[in-house]
């Protein structure tokens, strides 16, 4: 955890964020700043997303950063349970889960500006099949749809070009060969143009032969046309069937519309999209990658001779022979085979083995024109050196004349005479190297014109073999855009399938929870309708003995309980009204007699403690005291 942060803290601090935190500092940010950084984090990545957090609601920032991750692809770990915690960590800000989101995001910034900026472009709008059915919505579509095609192309186009690796030096290199192939083209042009200016009628040949480049140009345009409109049938035949389709599920899916319907259906549909997305997608991804890489590892193999190629066709032989006696016994055991998987094998190492020729073919031929090459690398540095030695015999000649102080005027006829002999002599030599130079490059000439003959099928099959290479490169990038924006979008409706399960569920707990109450409530209905017959049935009975039973009965018996004994408490609480104030009166008598006791009491103590004060005599009932 320590690494993870102090990772964090290094990048924060790095452009373009340039932050100033530490460890501590950084470690102690409340969930609101943390919140911030992050989002600054994701505005980096996506221009979009420069929002003050404080003008924004909880709801809204979670919603805009989860959005966001789902596009760049985050997975945070653990089940559905964890993912719940995470986006509830996200709303309040929690640091055990923006920690490792940052951590993940300041990893691999620059890749992913790169598919944010490709998500703008290549997240396609799910438009329901019901609006489709509009013409103006569907033609709108499909330029949608064909606009992000041609996204795809230019970007990968640009992409390539980014990766090619070419150098200025190469580029100049190239012109200064096309611009030395250009003038060899034009004294050629010069030189057929003299020798078909003798011909008779070459400009009425010349008009015919301009006049078949026109038409050939314009057949393969018209080809290239043809191509074009049966692509265009081919696409409208193929979204004819696919609307047909729809229609036909949307009706019977109307068809089929009750509630348990809906959810075997979704159940089908969940499992359907968990199957292709968990294991089909990645299998045929994981396949795809297989055989790039096998592709790879043919075409950087060394060049093979001939006994190789040999040996390799003897090995293959062989093994065709076994694997044909296995299949043999296989048959023979009655053992199931798998046709299909054994006939693609079997064509697909017939592709390799046929590729595999043709790239020891192309590293021939590769090597072939290396030699020429660099043969003619040597005649040119052969042209510079004798080049060099005449200028330097140039300049010794120069410095003779300076030293000896000849001019041109002053020669004697001795010098003219042996120059002129001189003259002659390099001349007759001259003569005999122009001969010998022109039919040396006459054969030169023929040996060029030769091997690029020989070249020519070889540099087309090459041709061919990259244009195919890239043609697989490009379906597997589509294949790879298709996985994710497949993925993205089965994640997406996968969210909204879970919602919606989750509705229905709860949905469907209410109506079973109304179901059960209901059913209650007609069990206690039923209890009542049960009692209320047998009351009536009671009630009308002749037997006095079950007349008695009756409830009716019961409660008239217990209302007249109820009165005898309401009458009775009337008399009695009459009774104690009328003997109420006598009873008051003796009370009051009892409290006042209460009183004279205490007092004597109090007296009698009194007595005890001073005995001189007087004395207490008791005559005829009465007490008195004598002072």
């Amino acid at each position: 955890m320590s690494d993870q942060i102090k990772f964090i803290v290094d990048n924060l601090n790095k452009e373009p964020f340039g932050k100033n935190y530490n460890l501590i500092t950084f470690d102690s940010l409340e969930p609101m700043q943390l919140l911030q950084v992050l989002s600054d984090v994701l505005a980096e990545i996506d221009p979009k997303q420069v929002v003050d957090i404080r003008e924004e609601m909880p709801e809204q920032t979670a919603k805009r950063m989860l959005s966001l991750l789902g596009i760049l692809k985050y997975k945070p770990p653990g089940n559905a349970t964890d993912m719940s915690n995470f986006r509830q960590g996200l709303v309040i800000g929690s640091k055990p889960v923006i920690y490792p989101v940052l951590h993940w995001l300041l990893q691999r910034t620059n890749e992913l500006k790169k598919r944010a900026y490709l998500a703008r472009f290549l997240i396609k709008l799910e438009v329901p099949s019901e609006f489709l059915q509009d013409e103006t919505v569907a033609d709108t579509n499909k330029q949608y749809e064909d606009l992000m095609e041609a996204f795809k192309t230019l970007h990968k186009e640009c992409e390539q070009l980014k990766t090619s690796g070419f150098s200025t030096a190469e580029i100049r290199r190239d012109i200064s060969a096309m611009e030395e192939e250009k003038d060899q083209l034009i004294k050629r042009v010069e030189r057929l143009k003299k020798r078909v200016e003798t011909v008779q009628n070459h400009q009425r040949m010349l008009k015919i032969a301009r006049q078949l480049r026109v038409e050939k140009e314009r057949e393969e345009f018209l080809a290239q046309q043809k191509q074009e409109q049966k692509n265009q049938l081919f696409h409208a035949v193929q979204r004819l069937q696919r609307i047909q389709n729809q229609l036909k599920s949307m009706r019977h899916a109307a068809a089929d519309a009750k509630p348990e319907s809906l959810m075997k259906r979704l159940e089908e549909e969940i499992k359907f999209n968990s199957y292709m997305v968990t294991e089909k997608f990645p299998k045929e991804l994981e396949n795809k990658k297989k055989e790039l890489q096998f592709l790879q590892k043919v075409v950087s193999e060394p060049a093979m001779g001939h006994s190789d190629l040999l040996e390799l066709e003897s090995k293959i032989n062989e093994i065709n022979t076994q694997i044909s006696q296995l299949i043999e016994k296989k048959m023979m055991r009655n053992e199931p085979i798998e046709g299909k998987l054994s006939l693609y094998r079997q064509q697909f190492k017939r592709y390799v083995s046929k590729l595999r020729s043709k790239s020891t073919v192309f590293k021939k031929k590769h090597q072939i024109i290396a030699e020429f090459k660099a043969e003619f690398g040597l005649l040119q540095r052969t042209e510079e050196l004798l080049k060099q030695r005449h200028e330097n015999i140039q300049h010794q000649l120069q410095t003779i004349e300076e030293k000896k102080g000849i001019s041109g005027y002053s020669y004697t006829q001795e010098e003219l005479e042996r120059v002129s002999a001189l003259k002659s002599e390099v001349d007759e030599m001259k003569g005999r190297t122009l001969d010998d130079m022109s039919e040396m490059v006459k054969r030169l000439n023929s040996l060029v014109s030769e091997k690029k003959s020989a070249l020519a099928p070889v540099i087309k099959e090459l041709r061919q073999l990259r244009q195919k290479c890239q043609e697989l490169t490009q379906e597997c990038d589509e294949k790879k855009s298709q996985y994710d924006s497949c993925a993205a979008g089965l994640e997406s409706n996968r969210s909204k399938l879970e919602q919606e399960v989750r509705g229905l569920r709860e949905e469907c707990l209410q109506d079973e929870s109304r179901y059960h109450y209901t059913n209650c409530m007609i069990k206690n209905l039923e209890v009542q309708l049960c009692r209320a017959a047998d009351e009536m049935k009671a009630y009308v009975s002749s037997d006095q003995q079950e007349k008695r039973k009756a409830i009716r009965e019961q409660y008239t018996k217990n209302i007249a309980e109820q009165e005898n004994l309401g009458k009775k408490l009337r008399e009695k609480q009459k009774a104690v009204r009328e003997s109420h104030g006598p009873n008051m009166k003796q009370v009051k008598m009892w409290r006042d007699f209460e009183q004279l006791m205490e007092c004597k009491k109090q007296c009698f103590l009194k007595q005890q403690s001073q005995t001189s004060i007087g004395q207490v005599i008791q005559e005829g009932g009465e007490d008195r005291l004598i002072l």
